[in-house]
């Protein structure tokens, strides 16, 4: 049976490399930053979610170590039996402050996060109404939930609303959208969502991974964007990508919600507490961005020009305003070719393709950073040139 099902892996392997989908991990030797060093070899990285260029910042690294030698290395344990500091507490006071909502509780990852919110809430008396181009983890974690579910497309109002009055017989619903469609750049019509479920008693869950500490005037996500503070029940989050690129994820809410998940969740009830380093930078990184609003003014800035000049080249692009810039390449081949051919000239990227996104519709993801400067920018859509005009793309 072993060698069998060896044989079966090494034919489904070798069937994805023939068909150039092989997913390559590059090895990087250095801290995470607007540049990277991947083979001893120096490049500018364009494919980070490391928005406000916190991941390797002095500060965040200083908090890190202080809370590693204050409060130790690890916890051992779960956070119901011995494994919740005071760190943790300070933490969740601060996102609930930050996010002006009634409590939070903290998961080793977003992932969990979003797999552990549904089932402590909903039963098959229940609905869930979810948008199709949701995150893997929203997936994962309705599946893991018994309530009837309900799939509206991708920021469609009319789908939605249809999908609503299917829904009405059931006990409670709850539409579910992330704030930011990570492949696309796409900021979900918050408003709209809020005013269908007032119409139609919903309650509303975002996840708001991609929007955290610099979507907003504040920085406060997309709830703050789309005028809604308030009116969303649920926000999911992390600290693995603007704030401070870790690890760790969040729920935030209303209270009875995140007291009720501090009973039942599973992922919280069941995975070790986050580590004491990860938390003090945290906090640290939350501090940061509160105080200092520089660090979105650089992102803001350097997303406007990456986008307005990579158009002037002929790229196709996902239109809107997020550092998440999509540039269409169709094929998955071609954005297998392009982004080792860009790696070649200095400039690191991922080629996107199914079943990351759909078919026919392969992408390069940029991702811009406020650790990048106008050179840097400028450096990279010089290489865009070079290799879409070598591939015939433009």
């Amino acid at each position: 049976m072993l060698g069998d099902f060896k044989n079966y892996l090494s034919n489904s392997l070798n069937q994805i490399k023939e068909e150039g989908l092989y997913k390559d991990e590059r090895i990087i030797t250095s801290p995470q930053s607007g540049s990277v060093t991947v083979k001893s070899q120096k490049v500018l990285n364009f494919c980070s979610n490391n928005y406000l260029g916190l991941s390797s910042h002095p500060e965040i690294i200083e908090a890190a170590k202080k809370a590693l030698v204050t409060h130790g290395f690890g916890m051992s344990s779960v956070r119901f039996i011995c494994g919740t500091q005071d760190l943790h507490k300070e933490l969740e006071k601060k996102i609930s402050k930050f996010l002006e909502t009634e409590d939070t509780i903290l998961y080793a990852a977003a992932f969990d996060a979003n797999g552990g919110v549904f089932e402590p809430l909903l039963t098959d008396q229940d609905a869930i109404i979810s948008d199709e181009l949701n995150h893997a983890s929203i997936i994962d974690g309705v599946r893991l939930c018994k309530a009837k579910r309900y799939r509206y497309k991708n920021s469609n109002m009319l789908d939605l609303e249809d999908q609503l009055k299917k829904a009405q017989n059931s006990r409670f619903r709850i539409i579910v959208t992330d704030g930011v469609f990570s492949m696309d750049g796409f900021i979900a019509k918050l408003d709209k969502i809020c005013d269908l479920a007032d119409k139609y008693k919903a309650l509303v869950m975002v996840d708001d991974c991609h929007a955290t500490g610099f979507v907003g005037a504040r920085g406060k996500g997309t709830i703050e964007h789309c005028n809604v503070m308030g009116r969303v029940d649920i926000i999911t989050g992390t600290l693995g990508k603007a704030l401070g690129g870790a690890m760790g994820g969040f729920t935030s809410g209303r209270k009875e919600i995140i007291e009720i998940l501090r009973q039942k969740s599973r992922p919280y009830l069941f995975s070790n507490s986050l580590a004491p380093s990860i938390v003090g930078a945290g906090i640290k990184a939350f501090q940061i961005i509160e105080n200092n609003n520089s660090f979105k003014n650089k992102l803001d800035e350097n997303t406007n020009y990456f986008r307005r000049k990579i158009k002037q080249l002929g790229f196709e692009i996902k239109d809107g305003t997020h550092p998440i810039v999509p540039i269409m390449l169709f094929d998955a081949k071609t954005s297998q070719k392009f982004a080792h051919q860009l790696l070649k000239h200095g400039v690191y990227v991922v080629g996107f393709f199914y079943p990351v996104v759909p078919k026919d519709l392969a992408r390069i993801r940029v991702q811009l950073s406020a650790s990048h400067s106008i050179k840097d920018i400028d450096f990279a859509l010089d290489c865009f040139k070079k290799v879409g005009s070598n591939l015939g793309v433009i």
